[in-house]
């Protein structure tokens, strides 16, 4: 079993974090043009990430540590949030836009353990 993730670890990786968080969603926000109103970095200890309907985007900064497929996967879900507060068809429609093989993903993101 993976030791635990430290409050150090944390503030070792919440700026890179950060910083590619933001080039990401600059990055795919090209195609939506959705109003990101902030963007914050957690240690959260069940949650890749959540949306607000005040237009918040927050992740966890374990991100930093994901496959960048994975990554990215996590920053358009939440950023089609912004749009579709649900998971709809629609929202789902919208996360094809950029990840047509979001099914798969989905899957492979699944057999991801999360540890804290």
């Amino acid at each position: 079993m993976p030791k635990k993730r430290s409050h150090h670890e944390f503030i070792y990786h919440k700026t890179n974090a950060l910083e590619i968080t933001r080039q990401r969603l600059a990055h795919f926000n090209k195609t939506y043009q959705f109003k990101i109103h902030k963007i914050t970095i957690k240690n959260q200890s069940t949650r890749w990430g959540s949306c607000s309907k005040k237009g918040n985007l927050n992740f966890n900064y374990r991100i930093i540590l994901l496959p960048m497929h994975l990554l990215d996967y996590v920053i358009v879900h939440e950023l089609c949030h912004l749009k579709e507060f649900n998971h709809s068809k629609h929202f789902w429609d919208l996360v094809a836009k950029i990840l047509p093989d979001y099914k798969k993903v989905k899957k492979e993101f699944k057999k991801i353990r999360f540890y804290k």
